[in-house]
């Protein structure tokens, strides 16, 4: 009797030993899944911040995908993509799109006096401008002088500053973007305007940020000029800005 026991003990470790390692070999079949096979392309970017680029891309970068930073001998952004074929041409599409030659735009800006008292007078070059015009209708002001008038040539999305004022007191700061889209092309500027002396903390007058069309004349804003806040003027800030082809 102990016998036949020991005989049915040996045979059920046997089977149980041999289920045991089907089943294990069934479930290293199972998580085993075949690597994906990998493209590996090195961009040269011509315009764009190689940064930026890498953080848009990682929307389309699968687990086993990378993508790296280098720089060549001639200190050029590189972008080295190892992703599926599928996610590597949609990185090349994004980065065609985005890797164009930003706009140069030129900006002409006028800072204009205001005033409400005396009699109605306006300097020549403004007499038939009108932007001042419609200014005179919607304020109270009667008089307008030119202070200064200035031409800032830029590109988009590289500030860019002037001084305004006889005494160059006035500092304009401009960070432009072009925009164009299937029916439009407009310009969106970061404005800001301010009172400023070397040596002295600047005092804002004037933060905006302007969507405009190429060739539109525009007002920013109005503000009381530094040190005449209690009088009937008020320094009007104009700008219109083309793309130059």
């Amino acid at each position: 009797m102990k016998k036949k026991l020991w005989i049915i003990l040996v045979i059920g470790l046997f089977l149980f030993t041999g289920v045991s390692a089907l089943a294990g070999d069934a479930g290293l079949q199972k998580d085993t899944k075949p690597q994906p096979q990998l493209r590996k392309e090195l961009v040269r970017l011509k315009y764009i911040d190689a940064n930026d680029v890498q953080m848009l891309l990682m929307s389309f970068r699968s687990r086993e995908g990378s993508i790296s930073l280098s720089r060549d001998a001639n200190k050029n952004s590189l972008l080295v993509i190892s992703d599926t074929p599928e996610n590597v041409d949609k990185m090349l599409a994004l980065i065609k799109e985005i890797d164009v030659k930003p706009a140069e735009l030129l900006f002409t800006v006028q800072l204009v006096l205001g005033s409400e008292s005396g009699e109605e007078k306006t300097d020549d070059s403004l007499k038939n401008d009108p932007v001042i015009k419609e200014i005179r209708s919607l304020l109270k002001y009667k008089n307008f002088t030119l202070l200064d008038s200035n031409l800032i040539r830029t590109i988009e999305r590289e500030p860019s500053q002037v001084t305004l004022g006889k005494q160059g007191q006035y500092l304009l700061y401009l960070n432009p973007k072009y925009i164009k889209d299937e029916k439009e092309e407009n310009i969106q500027t970061e404005i800001q305007f301010g009172y400023y002396f070397p040596g002295q903390q600047r005092t804002s007058l004037i933060e905006s940020t302007l969507l405009m069309k190429p060739g539109e004349k525009t007002v920013v804003g109005v503000s009381k000029p530094q040190g005449m806040e209690d009088v009937d003027k008020g320094l009007i800030l104009i700008i219109s800005g083309k793309i130059l082809k």
